[in-house]
C-alpha cells in the first residue's frame, strides 16, 4: 500500500467519527448541547490533531522520497553528461596535438623546402652524457637508411644509425661519440664540434685554425665535409671562448640551436 492510499484511509476514518458525532448530537437535547459539545471537543481536538499530524508527516515522506529519487536520477544524468564531456575533452587534446605536430612539420617542410625530407616523430629518447640517441616512428618500410640526415626547426639533430622496419635509431650531436665538420658564420673557418661527457647540453669546438678569429656569438653550421652532413643547416651558437698558453689548444663551447630535452618532431633528409 502507498502512501497516497495510507493518507486517503486515515481521512475516511477522520470524516466517520465526525459524522458519527453529528448524528449523535443531533439526537441530544439542546440544553445538554453545550456540554456534550465542550466534551466532544476535548475528545475529538486531540485525535483530530494527531491525525493531522500523521497525515502531513506522510505527506512529507511522500515528497521527501520523491525527491531524492529525483535527485538520484539527476545525479546519474549529470555523471553520464560529466564522462561524455570527459570524452570529449580527451578527443579534442589528441585533435590539438595532432594539428600541433601537423603544423611543425609544414614549418619544417617549408623551412627546408630545398631538402627533399621525411617526417617522423620521436617515440622514445635518451639523452645523457653517456649515451645521446633518439628513437623515431619510421624505419626501412618509409625509406630510412643508415646515415640520412636529421634536422629540426631550429637545426641540425643528428644522423640514423641503425633501423628496423618500422623504427630507426637517432645518433644526435651532443652525444660524447658523435663529430660534426663545422664551420664559422663570421670567418668561414672550419672547426670539428663533438659532444662532451661532462655536460650534454654544449658541444666542444676545437681544431680551431690558428689564424681563426671566433667571437662570442658566432653562428656554426655544418661545413658539408665528412659525408654525412649537408653543408648548411645549424649547429648552434659560440658561447665562449677558452684560451690556454698554446693557442693550438683552445676551443669554444658551443650551444646547440635544438634543444633536445624538447624535441618531439624531426624531418630526415633523403638524399
Amino acid at each position: 500500500m502507498n502512501r497516497n492510499k495510507q493518507t486517503e484511509i486515515l481521512g475516511g476514518i477522520i470524516t466517520v467519527i465526525v459524522l458519527i458525532l453529528l448524528i449523535f448530537l443531533s439526537n441530544v437535547e439542546v440544553n445538554k448541547l453545550s456540554y456534550l459539545e465542550s466534551a466532544a471537543s476535548s475528545i475529538i481536538n486531540p485525535i483530530q490533531r494527531v491525525f493531522i499530524d500523521l497525515r502531513n508527516k506522510i505527506q512529507g515522506n511522500s515528497a521527501y522520497f520523491s525527491n531524492m529519487e529525483t535527485i538520484m536520477q539527476e545525479n546519474e544524468e549529470l555523471k553520464k553528461k560529466n564522462s561524455e564531456l570527459e570524452t570529449i575533452l580527451r578527443e579534442f587534446e589528441m585533435l590539438k596535438a595532432e594539428n600541433t605536430t601537423l603544423q611543425e612539420y609544414m614549418n619544417l617542410t617549408d623551412k627546408y623546402s630545398s631538402y627533399q625530407t621525411i617526417p617522423a616523430y620521436v617515440i622514445n629518447k635518451d639523452v645523457s652524457n653517456f649515451s645521446s640517441t633518439l628513437i623515431l616512428n619510421v624505419g626501412t618500410k618509409d625509406g630510412i637508411r643508415e646515415n640520412m640526415t636529421v634536422i629540426a626547426d631550429k637545426g641540425l639533430v643528428g644522423h640514423i644509425i641503425s633501423v628496423t622496419e618500422n623504427t630507426c635509431k637517432v645518433q644526435v650531436i651532443i652525444d660524447s661519440a658523435s663529430t660534426v665538420s663545422s664551420s664559422i658564420s663570421t670567418t668561414n673557418d672550419s672547426i670539428i664540434c663533438k659532444g662532451t661527457l661532462e655536460n650534454d647540453q654544449i658541444l666542444r669546438a676545437s681544431y680551431i685554425p690558428t689564424g681563426a678569429e671566433l667571437i662570442q656569438g658566432d653562428s656554426v653550421y655544418t661545413s658539408g665535409i665528412g659525408g654525412i652532413y649537408p653543408k648548411g643547416i645549424v649547429i648552434g651558437t659560440v658561447k665562449e671562448i677558452i684560451t690556454t698558453s698554446n693557442i693550438t689548444d683552445r676551443y669554444a663551447i658551443v650551444e646547440p640551436a635544438v634543444d633536445f630535452s624538447k624535441i618531439d618532431t624531426v624531418l630526415i633528409i633523403n638524399e
